[in-house]
């Protein structure tokens, strides 16, 4: 037998193994959470490249009853944010330290973002002369609005207007929930909600409910946009959080993963659809997270290019589609896919991982200048 053919039977058999062990939810960074959402980063890609190419914003392949790539891509996303950052704050007990931390993750990056929509996409893109784009008022608005999250839209001034979608930036309005979400983290750490594991609980119970009810009453379509996304990430945001709080009692199977997505399809015609389907998602992301595959543990040091995936590749999408507007969603996909990937490779050397190695001296400066760390010594998470 070849050395390379005994590999791969090796492989498959721990494969085989791995999969149909029960798995446990460690501490720790044992776990494939990095590749997790680079795979996620990538379905969305795959969703957007399909609304661009087909002109038509409903295009978007469905994977789960009417879900789309995007939705059920950045419904996990949050579900994995629940659950890290959860974590962070309950082994931290400081607001500074996770203020900091949480702060680093978004800002530095998405601010180099915007700069490099304004000042490379939009010149290469827009109609407009070059100097009367670069002294329009509605460039140089886009970082207080963007990084503010009061409008993350990145509408630029003759740009992409031969394209179905004007938005030079589509995907950042996720992350003004992504932020609210952090925020009501540390003031329930704040207020002491997070002293038993039922307090996490209701996290999720309490938007379930309420998804239920006004989708019952037949309300859902009347509330503010802002109102609806807010219930749809408290879900998912709000279960993966449970899932840390309850990790010591939780053991995953590949069986139970099974009947989680059986439960999920055949309550699929219901209001409860968009609950299953998120704990469908959480079952998943948790089992694939740590089940023990220790030939497959290089996946685990992956560059955590995910974010920068998840906000640079809609205006590369936008560019090549505007040069090439004929391009089909694959060809587009594959002409695009170096320069997504490049770009968020940058992003992550040289502006990302910097920015969390300065996680220290920043948390240092919110508490202005103090370097004694005053851990709260109340019990989080206690039965």
């Amino acid at each position: 037998m070849s050395k390379n053919r005994h590999i791969s039977q090796w492989t498959g058999t721990e494969l085989w193994r791995g999969l149909f062990s029960p798995v446990l939810i460690r501490d720790g960074h044992d776990n494939f959470f990095t590749p997790i959402r680079l795979i996620l980063a990538c379905l969305v890609v795959v969703g957007h490249a399909s609304v661009i190419a087909n002109r038509d914003i409903t295009a978007e392949p469905h994977l789960f009853f009417d879900y789309g790539f995007s939705y059920l891509a950045v419904n996990a996303f949050f579900i994995a944010s629940g659950f890290l950052v959860t974590k962070s704050i309950a082994y931290r007990r400081n607001i500074a330290d996770y203020s900091s931390a949480r702060f680093l993750r978004i800002f530095p990056a998405l601010f180099v973002h915007i700069l490099f929509v304004m000042l490379i996409i939009g010149p290469l893109s827009t109609l407009l002369p070059l100097w009367e784009y670069l002294t329009h008022f509605d460039v140089w608005k886009q970082p207080a609005l963007v990084l503010s999250f009061f409008n993350t839209d990145v509408l630029l001034p003759g740009v992409f207007t031969a394209n179905d979608e004007q938005f030079a930036s589509a995907p950042l309005w996720t992350l003004r929930y992504e932020f609210l979400a952090y925020i009501a983290t540390a003031i329930a750490f704040s207020l002491g909600l997070m002293r038993k594991k039922w307090m996490i609980l209701a996290q999720f119970v309490v938007p379930s409910i309420t998804w239920l009810v006004v989708r019952e009453l037949g309300v859902f379509e009347d509330l503010p946009g802002t109102a609806q996304n807010v219930l749809r990430f408290a879900i998912a945001y709000g279960l993966g959080a449970t899932f840390f709080a309850y990790k010591d009692r939780i053991s995953l199977s590949f069986g139970g993963l099974l009947l989680t997505g059986l439960f999920a399809v055949l309550v699929g015609q219901s209001e409860f659809v968009e609950i299953s389907t998120n704990i469908l998602l959480a079952y998943m992301v948790m089992f694939l997270a740590y089940v023990r595959l220790p030939k497959f543990n290089w996946l685990q040091s992956f560059s955590d290019i995910s974010y920068g995936v998840y906000i640079y590749h809609w205006c590369v999408l936008q560019l090549v589609f505007q040069w090439f507007p004929d391009m089909d969603m694959w060809t587009l996909l594959l002409a695009t896919a170096p320069a997504i990937w490049g770009l968020s490779a940058l992003s992550w050397h040289f502006i990302e991982k910097p920015s969390l190695k300065a996680k220290s001296r920043f948390a240092q400066a919110l508490r202005f200048g103090k370097t004694t760390v005053k851990q709260d010594l109340r019990p989080v998470l206690a039965d």
